[in-house]
């Protein structure tokens, strides 16, 4: 059971731009724990979206970050939705599961353990270290860079979210209903 109650688009207490987005989201729970921050629930959804949708990171690269960061963070809900979302976008099952040891599992390419390695000090840490900072500077551009650690830190804010919250995974049934629409490239 989440600490407070999902929220419906009926809700009196919503605020209206709240309880009129909500209907137009896939009906997971985590937007159902996020219509109660009122004007918030949009800027979220649209940060998320230009995130997932119209970034120039990698999808594989971008999903690795996410997963990463929502193991280190221990969020359940977070892990398993993007597992979901690395599948959807082409990243082997061997990757998948890989990313609960992370950089060390010998599965990863080097592009793809400086990614992790990013993630896990910028989780852990907040600040890389200058090695690996370097070492992603190398591979990415600018705009990549900066996407990259966006992604890290909205990601760890979502983990927190989901976790203080105690949001649950939705049902079996309804995930195989749901179509996440993320696409391979942004």
């Amino acid at each position: 059971m989440p600490r407070i109650p999902y929220a419906n688009p009926t809700d009196a207490s919503l605020e209206p731009d709240a309880a009129a987005l909500l209907p137009k989201m896939q009906p997971l729970n985590v937007f159902k724990i996020l219509a109660h921050s009122g004007k918030a629930f949009g800027a979220y959804t649209r940060l998320a979206s230009a995130l997932l949708y119209k970034s120039k990171i990698d999808p594989i690269l971008r999903e690795m970050a996410i997963v990463r960061a929502g193991i280190i963070c221990g969020s359940g809900y977070e892990v398993f939705q993007h597992e979901h979302i690395s599948r959807a976008v082409g990243m082997s099952e061997e990757k998948v599961q890989a990313l609960k040891v992370g950089a060390d599992d010998p599965v990863f390419n080097e592009t793809e353990k400086v990614v992790l390695r990013l993630t896990d000090e910028v989780v852990k840490n907040t600040k890389a270290s200058d090695e690996t900072f370097n070492a992603a500077a190398a591979i990415f551009d600018h705009q990549e860079l900066v996407e990259l650690i966006m992604c890290i830190g909205f990601y760890v804010m979502t983990s927190a979210l989901l976790e203080n919250f105690e949001v649950e995974i939705e049902p079996a049934e309804l995930h195989k209903s749901i179509n996440m629409g993320i696409k391979g490239g942004g």
